[in-house]
């Protein structure tokens, strides 16, 4: 009987004993979830309205919307193409872009990599990033930028220009002109003229602060 009694007693203190050194290996939460998108989307080919009017068809790859990170955004890593409309469902102008980031909050797009803009105007915008400022209705860069138009070729460090790529200023810039640009003599339609609509460039080092401060920004 006795040793029924201590083969029991020490069954039971195996068992407290091997409770004791149990280890649960449970992974640590999460509690970070601005990694998360709350949508992703593929193959995406929209129409994007403004103001009850469509003003933009996109089309990309890949689309995510987080509006758990500190701006929210919209992410475009696998390229983004733009086709731009005017009042009459026209189409104005041309844009893409290897990888871009829209913040919402800010109506702020951030574009990166082999950027081009081609307008109606036959104007050829390049870049390796470009922001367009939808508040303002305005695109600028930090970084070196290229126009092409059939009359001249410019190229400079910092650039601004309207939405519809009619007025724009490169500084720092250089390029090439035709004769007349550099003897002072102009054409008969240089004389003319000019109508609102038509192309100003403007040569003058033109520093904007907010623009410097989105350059700064990280992603």
């Amino acid at each position: 009987m006795e040793g029924r009694i201590s083969i029991c007693v020490i069954a039971v203190l195996m068992a407290l004993i091997s409770c004791s050194e149990a280890q649960e290996h449970i992974a640590p939460p999460v509690y970070d979830r601005d990694s998360a998108s709350v949508m992703t989307s593929y193959g995406i080919n929209t129409l994007i309205s403004d103001s009850g009017v469509i003003k933009y068809r996109i089309v990309t790859e890949r689309w995510d919307i987080n509006t758990v990170k500190n701006p929210s955004r919209w992410t475009f890593e696998k390229g983004i193409f733009f086709e731009q409309f005017d009042e009459r469902f026209h189409v104005e102008a041309y844009i893409q872009a290897d990888s871009a980031w829209y913040f919402d909050q800010q109506k702020l797009w951030h574009l990166r990599g082999r950027v081009r803009i081609r307008n109606n105007n036959g104007m050829l915008y390049e870049s390796e990033e470009l922001f367009w400022d939808g508040t303002r209705h305005e695109f600028y860069s930090n970084v070196f930028s290229k126009v092409t138009t059939p009359e001249r070729n410019m190229e400079g460090t910092y650039f601004l220009s309207d939405e519809h790529m009619t007025h724009y200023t490169v500084s720092n810039s250089k390029g090439s002109f035709e004769r007349e640009d550099m003897t002072g003599e102009k054409s008969e339609e240089e004389k003319e003229p000019k109508s609102p609509n038509d192309t100003i460039h403007q040569f003058e080092p033109y520093v904007r602060p907010q623009a410097q401060k989105h350059r700064r920004n990280e992603i």
